[in-house]
Parts: C-alpha cells; structure tokens; sequence
C-alpha cells in the first residue's frame, strides 16, 4: 500500500509541475508582451512634443541617431544632455 501512494503522489507532483511550467510560460509571455509595452510607452508624448515645435531639416542618420539615443539612455539623459546645447 505504501508503494501505491508513492506512485501516486509521483504522478500527482509530476503533473503539478507541468502545470506550474505551463503557467510560467504565459507568465514570461505577459512580461515580456508588458516590456515591449514598456519601452514604446514614451512614443505619443515624444510625437506630440515634436508636433509643437518647428525641425529643420534632418539627415535620417541623425534622426535616428537620436532615436537611438533616447532608447538606450531614456529622455531625460538625452534631454540633459540637449538643455547643455541651448
């Protein structure tokens, strides 16, 4: 009888921990669909600003430059850096 449980409860773990590795897999897929989220949220605000403000012309070398910038180092760095210009 003892060997019946412990076969039982084996099965029973086993199937818990598929359980748990399924649900982790939507878990990493959650978190992952929120950083993508995460690090586009800033793209509204960033386009309504440039939509006040008059840009001469740009090279789409540093318009992405910037771009790059932004998202490797955050608007405020960037912004920072920019206000030393002025």
């Amino acid at each position: 009888m003892a060997r019946t449980r412990k076969v039982v409860e084996l099965a029973t773990i086993e199937a818990r921990r598929e359980a748990l590795k399924a649900e982790l897999a939507r878990l990493d897929e959650q978190a992952k669909a929120a950083e993508q989220t995460a690090r586009d949220a800033g793209r509204p605000v960033l386009a309504a600003a440039l939509e006040r403000v008059k840009i001469a012309a740009i090279d789409k070398a540093d318009a992405r430059a910037i771009a790059t910038a932004i998202s490797n180092h955050g608007g405020k760095a960037v912004a920072t850096q920019l206000a030393s210009l002025v």
